[in-house]
């Protein structure tokens, strides 16, 4: 029988593979745009990818960036069970914020925290990150104050719904998240931060 800590590191690298694949860098380069670490705020997400002016990029780069998460948890979870599973998410996560192929700067995590909440099944979470981010983001027309509301909700959902193992994971990817939000949220604060639909 193989040993559980073999399987964690295993699900661990293999979380972290999947995470760091850059869609967003890979996708406007073979789309002929330019680089996408020299476009707006530089981030490798979708958000930034709409910055050069390709909607459908922005849209496949938002669903790479969800599936590689999804994938990562169901493929170890599929293979080793749940509680590697949970391993997969945190190394997929830090795949896509350290992605050793863009020197370890990488995107700031959202779409990839929404593709782990659905890998894992966790539909009550998954449903409310996506309602908490809709009402925000109607109420206030700031995309990264809707994530950073919808992050913080989340692990309270999940701890509420009995997934103890699950909240502890997301609390960490969810500090995360504000740490990768950090710049945004000085901006929010200052009232410079751009708005959904704003020049």
């Amino acid at each position: 029988m193989q040993s559980p800590v073999l399987q964690y590191a295993a699900a661990l690298i293999f979380g972290y593979l999947c995470g760091s694949v850059p869609f967003g860098v890979l996708l406007t380069r073979f789309a002929g745009a330019p680089d996408l670490r020299s476009v707006g705020s530089g981030n490798i997400g979708a958000t930034n990818v709409l910055r050069t002016g390709r909607r459908f990029l922005a849209a496949a780069t938002l669903a790479g960036d969800i599936l590689k998460g999804a994938l990562a948890v169901a493929v170890i979870g599929f293979v080793f069970g749940r509680d590697a599973a949970l391993y997969a998410a945190l190394g997929a996560f830090l795949g896509h914020l350290f992605p050793v192929w863009l020197g370890f700067k990488g995107g700031k995590g959202v779409a990839t925290y929404i593709g782990l909440l659905l890998g894992l099944a966790l539909w009550l979470a998954l449903i409310a990150y996506c309602l908490v981010w809709i009402a925000i983001a109607a109420a206030s027309r700031y995309s990264s104050l809707a994530a950073l509301a919808a992050s913080a909700a989340t692990p309270t959902v999940l701890w509420w719904n009995g997934n103890v193992p699950e909240a502890k994971l997301f609390l960490l990817l969810s500090a995360l998240v504000w740490l990768m939000h950090r710049a945004n949220i000085a901006r929010l604060i200052s009232g410079t931060e751009s708005q959904i639909g704003g020049g």
